[in-house]
């Protein structure tokens, strides 16, 4: 595991993006899982002004690591807002972008998604592998919508599973632990304070930490990289 630490979210997510940078050269097709809230959302912004030219954008196929079961065209969707930050602004071809169909029933959606996902990437120990995962981390210690009521999702052997927001109740297709945990890289990128205490807890294995569906993202076949802002980080 890797911790790197920034003074700022601006900082951060530029590291971020150098890193997509340099990884890219590496390969000739890239399939990554994105995921949602506002960290991504800058990094988008920040790909979209200054890194436009400088990556192969065609080499990408973008999945998501969880969905809102909710239309494409809601504000809540993550394939809304990656649409609005990122594609419409650069010339990514359309079969490159591979949404989950939230409008769908979530149940067969699960299943369905799963199947692209498997009929996509390559097999590795049973289970497609992702190049590249990104994470965020919940104030609850969820990553993906893998939340610490479902803690089930993080062995279940399934690639997508039906996810359950505690509050709302609100259901959410999430790739599960097992599929995570099989990629080459996952990336944590998490800013702000509130995020702080739980950082603190799953970094340093104490507290609360073994009620978190974050401290159980250890990839079996890859690296594990956390990108933090200063804040974040609590220093």
């Amino acid at each position: 595991m890797e911790i790197k630490t920034f003074k700022n979210p601006e900082v951060t997510a530029k590291a971020f993006a150098d890193y997509l940078c340099e990884i890219q050269q590496e390969v000739n097709r890239l399939n990554i899982a994105l995921s949602g809230g506002s960290t991504p959302k800058l990094l988008f912004e920040i790909l979209v002004n200054k890194y436009s030219d400088k990556i192969e954008w065609p080499k990408f196929h973008f999945y998501w690591g969880d969905e809102r079961c909710v239309p494409p065209t809601s504000g809540e969707s993550n394939y809304g807002m990656t649409h609005e930050y990122l594609f419409q602004h650069l010339d990514i071809p359309e079969e490159n972008i591979h949404r989950v169909f939230g409008e769908c029933d979530p149940n067969e959606e699960a299943v369905r998604y799963g199947k692209l996902i498997s009929e996509n990437l390559p097999p590795i120990n049973g289970l497609p592998q992702f190049d590249l995962i990104i994470l965020g981390l919940g104030e609850d210690g969820h990553t993906a919508s893998i939340f610490p009521h479902q803690m089930e999702l993080i062995t279940s052997r399934k690639v997508c599973e039906v996810a359950k927001h505690p509050t709302s109740g609100q259901k959410r297709i999430t790739l599960t632990g097992s599929v995570i945990n099989n990629a080459k890289e996952v990336c944590f990128l998490v800013i702000g304070n509130a995020k702080a205490e739980k950082v603190n807890e799953i970094l340093n294995i104490t507290g609360d930490y073994q009620l978190y569906p974050a401290s159980y993202i250890k990839p079996t076949h890859g690296e594990l990289v956390w990108f933090l802002d200063k804040a974040a980080s609590g220093k």
